[in-house]
């Protein structure tokens, strides 16, 4: 269940703090062919396991950095819910982003989120998040990423 955090007065009062994390998500060989099928990036390390396997220190198909990055959307509506009067809200880019560890296929990741800053911007509000994304059972992160998002207001 998301924590759910009504309006921005409530918000800015979690600057600073870890506001959740996601349940664990399995990252799977058909979600990186998928990817791959979508972004044309068919890099045998990715799509091929027993290549993969035989031939690099993965032990088997590893996720695109991408993909796991594409999945923030996914992992931070599963750790918060920002309830206000929004019509929409995009991925606005990240100041930082590292890709720290590979994800090998049929691992689980969740992602831990925690406010950096609040700012209201003209018809909404802006928000960066650092966010790291934890594979199960291992010390290192898949990628950790200082992560802008914006909502904008309903207009008229």
């Amino acid at each position: 269940m998301p924590r759910v955090i009504d309006g921005i007065e409530e918000l800015k009062a979690l600057i600073g703090s870890e506001v959740g994390s996601s349940d664990w998500v399995t990252v799977t060989q058909q979600m990186i062919n998928s990817f791959a099928d979508t972004t044309g990036d068919h890099q045998w390390i990715h799509v091929d396991p027993d290549r993969a396997r035989a031939e690099t220190p993965f032990d088997g198909a590893i996720a695109h950095g991408f993909l796991t990055l594409s999945l923030l959307s996914l992992l931070s509506r599963e750790a918060f819910e920002h309830r206000g009067d929004y019509a929409m809200r995009i991925n606005y880019g990240l100041n930082r982003l590292r890709f720290v560890s590979p994800v090998k296929a049929g691992a689980r990741i969740r992602g831990r989120f925690t406010l950096q800053s609040v700012e209201e911007i003209a018809g909404g509000v802006q928000t960066i998040w650092a966010v790291t994304v934890e594979i199960e059972g291992r010390v290192k992160p898949a990628l950790v990423a200082e992560w802008i998002t914006r909502a904008y207001a309903q207009t008229a």
